[in-house]
């Protein structure tokens, strides 16, 4: 149907410029982790967020103040576990991966690479995409918690301080 009443266009543009406003509010309160994709579990709050604030647009049968309680909600609970997640780690295992080496001195870590669903020609391309055409310049190639590849050229390793914990689980995978 390509028009229904003014009386419904009406509803979106109000209703749509108070939830607007209103989710920047609550946005703003609530700090930046809220959309901050860290992990999958934050893609899917970002996600959820997103489809309230469409509900809340779209559908005459939520009003105003039951999206605005359900953006809270999902806000307050994105809020719970983040503290929950920061403080403990057993609870932070359950709502994010750990990131995994793929790539260690130039070598193709073919059971890491497996055991987390990829290719080597998908490792492969985030090196070149990193400008490198040479898997020995490679230091590590690491799967973040996102899902994003990080390359780490040799050049720029370092102390490797930012490999944390990694280093640890990398040394026992090759015992």
């Amino acid at each position: 149907m390509w028009f229904d009443s003014w009386g419904d266009i009406a509803r979106v543009l109000l209703v749509g410029s108070a939830a607007y406003a209103t989710l920047i509010v609550v946005l703003r309160l609530s700090g930046k982790r809220t959309l901050s994709q860290l992990n999958a579990f934050d893609f899917v709050v970002t996600v959820a967020i997103g489809s309230t604030l469409a509900t809340i647009l779209l559908s005459s049968d939520v009003s105003w103040s039951e999206g605005l309680a359900a953006l809270a909600l999902l806000v307050g609970l994105q809020l719970v576990v983040a503290l929950v997640s920061s403080r403990w780690p057993r609870a932070r295992s359950v709502v994010s991966a750990q990131p995994v080496v793929l790539v260690r001195d130039g070598a193709l870590r073919r059971d890491a690479i497996a055991r987390n669903r990829l290719t080597e020609t998908e490792v492969e391309q985030a090196v070149r995409s990193s400008g490198s055409g040479d898997l020995a310049s490679i230091a590590a190639v690491v799967l973040e918690t996102n899902g994003t590849l990080s390359v780490i050229p040799r050049e720029k390793y370092g102390d490797g301080s930012a490999m944390g914990s990694m280093r640890d689980r990398d040394a026992a995978d090759e015992t």
